[in-house]
């Protein structure tokens, strides 16, 4: 399957998408969030979407998408986990993965607008695959560790590098800003996606591609993230692990290149989808 959330904020509403036709779930009567998941509600979606074949509302196309997991207790990211984007930014390989979060007041639509924050002089984009967890994971064995992934969506981790790297401490201060993480259009299940270790992502800003890359390089694999995260926290139902991004971020082009207001951003990787984003300025 593959679940959409869409409407104005405040009146947010569920769907699927079957061959390529919006279609509104409203009446299943849940939103797709942690007790959704935690809830086999995957199962329940599947059996309501059939019993109510040929009878489910068209969603129109000019509807705005939002995120299709409801703001999770946790957006989790693995850095440099592509040795092609640790080398473009000067980066030791990391012996273990780099764990940090974007909070998840960043989380939004995958075409809304990135909003640059203010005193911002160095935000920059990152086209990643993210895991949507579908049960309590803690302790995790990687030989099991699929079996936790509810599916997948794509993710634009959207970085402010002077707040990230140059503003001292962790590297959340530069991830978290709000829209920073534009989720969507939406979540495939774990049978949409054949292979998760072979997926071409590719990102363009003004048409001009920037990212072309494949998670068949990851250096670390997904069962191996899920299970290491596991062993320090415990991830909930609904959960976000984004996976990383390959090179061709704008720090790592000499000079670098950063977003501006008025750009546009566009993404995608195979089975999930594009989506586009545009830039504008902070403002009160």
């Amino acid at each position: 399957m593959k679940l959409i959330r869409y409407g104005q904020l405040g009146n947010i509403k569920t769907g699927v998408i079957i061959d390529g036709v919006k279609y509104d779930t409203s009446a299943f009567g849940e939103d797709y969030n942690e007790a959704f998941f935690e809830n086999e509600g995957l199962a329940r979606l599947e059996k309501f979407v059939k019993d109510n074949a040929g009878k489910l509302a068209v969603v129109d196309d000019e509807e705005r998408l939002d995120s299709p997991v409801a703001r999770p207790s946790k957006i989790l990211c693995i850095g440099l986990n592509y040795a092609d984007h640790a080398k473009e930014t000067g980066a030791t390989v990391p012996p273990e993965p780099v764990i940090f979060m974007k909070s998840t007041t960043s989380l939004c639509g995958p075409n809304d607008q990135i909003i640059i924050p203010r005193n911002s002089v160095k935000t920059d984009w990152e086209v990643e695959l993210a895991i949507v967890i579908g049960k309590k994971a803690s302790y995790v064995d990687e030989a099991e560790a699929m079996d936790y992934v509810a599916g997948y969506v794509l993710h634009n981790d959207v970085s402010e590098r002077e707040f990230q790297l140059e503003r001292a401490g962790t590297w959340d201060k530069g991830k978290g800003c709000d829209t920073f993480a534009p989720l969507g259009p939406f979540l495939a299940t774990k049978d949409e996606i054949t292979d998760p270790d072979n997926l071409r992502l590719w990102l363009k800003v003004n048409g001009q591609t920037m990212q072309d890359g494949t998670t068949a390089n990851f250096i670390f694999k997904l069962p191996y993230v899920i299970s290491y995260v596991s062993q320090f926290m415990t991830l909930l139902p609904g959960d976000v692990i984004s996976t990383g991004t390959p090179a061709g971020v704008g720090m790592g082009f000499s000079p670098s290149v950063y977003l501006k207001p008025g750009d546009v951003v566009e993404l995608g990787i195979d089975g999930l989808g594009t989506s586009s984003q545009t830039c504008v300025a902070w403002s009160k």
